[in-house]
């Protein structure tokens, strides 16, 4: 995914518009606004180390919560936290920005994270079958 698409979608998200609201919904020229900018002033560019230093805890709008595993080679594990089933994806990272898809039976799940840089609990809007699908928070575990 673009990283202009993603900051923009999380921007409306975390500002005040609970709902998912698609780029094309939302103005490219909101990047020079004032709020935009102090909002994406609390965020901060993600490192392989980051990525790869410990396990993630991933929970989403609905409740779901998984435990992530990535691997230097760009393989990731997510496991459902209390009945531990397993599945897998591939991540990478671009820009500061973390991409990661996984599969899951016939449905392809798509997120892009972005940093915080006050605590290590950071934002992604996912996509399931290419269409928009939850709210999504990210925690680093050490």
């Amino acid at each position: 995914m673009h990283s202009d698409t993603t900051l923009i979608e999380l921007f409306s998200y975390e500002t005040g518009n609970k709902q998912l609201s698609d780029v094309i919904d939302v103005k490219l020229a909101v990047k020079a606004t004032v709020p935009f900018q102090t909002w994406h002033g609390n965020k901060r560019a993600l490192t392989t180390e980051d990525v790869i230093s410990g396990q993630w805890v991933k929970t989403c709008t609905a409740g779901y919560i998984t435990e992530l595993s990535f691997n230097p080679d760009g393989r990731v594990d997510e496991f459902r936290l209390f009945d531990r089933f397993h599945t897998q994806g591939n991540w990478t990272l671009e820009h500061g920005i973390l991409s990661v898809q996984i599969m899951k039976g016939e449905n392809q799940y798509q997120f892009d994270v972005v940093g915080n840089s006050d605590v290590n609990i950071h934002s992604a809007i996912e996509r399931k079958n290419g269409r928009l699908h939850s709210y999504l928070k990210l925690m680093q575990i050490k």
